[in-house]
């Protein structure tokens, strides 16, 4: 996700940009959720990932961002822990019991967060201060 292959602008915009994970119907296992990525040529705006966040189930997302400091231009892969207020108490146990496992075959993580509410990841603002917080003068291109 993070390594490009090719630096040609038509390829790059085929890598993933975010890509969605959860656990299988026994919650032993926890599988890449079909058809729920996002490619770089198809990243207009943090919510278009947001937009397949389900409000019912919690999830593991792997996002490859980028972002502009004072310094210079940054690409981090920020790891966030969905869990929603609506979904059973039972259910949260078990993601936030696996979250460490995942993260540990996911090499490259340089933030974590956990969000609760799609704003926390839909705003632009929210999700840089998270990040590093004034420092951060742009988040995908776009200021803040």
């Amino acid at each position: 996700m993070k390594v490009p292959k090719s630096s040609m602008p038509e390829e790059v915009k085929k890598h993933k940009k975010v890509v969605l994970f959860c656990l299988s119907e026994g919650k032993k296992n926890t599988i890449l959720e079909e058809g729920k990525k996002v490619l770089v040529g198809d990243m207009g705006q943090t919510a278009t990932f947001v937009k397949m966040l389900p409000d019912k189930d919690c999830h593991y997302i792997l996002y490859d961002t980028t972002y502009e400091t004072k310094e210079s231009k940054k690409e981090d892969l920020v790891f966030i822990f969905w869990a929603p207020e609506s979904v059973p108490l039972k259910s949260k146990m078990i993601y936030a019991s696996s979250k460490d496992a995942v993260k540990k075959k996911l090499t490259g993580i340089k933030h974590e967060l956990q969000a609760n509410f799609c704003k926390e990841v839909k705003n632009h603002c929210t999700l840089g201060e998270k990040l590093g917080g004034s420092a951060i003068i742009s988040l995908e291109g776009k200021p803040l």
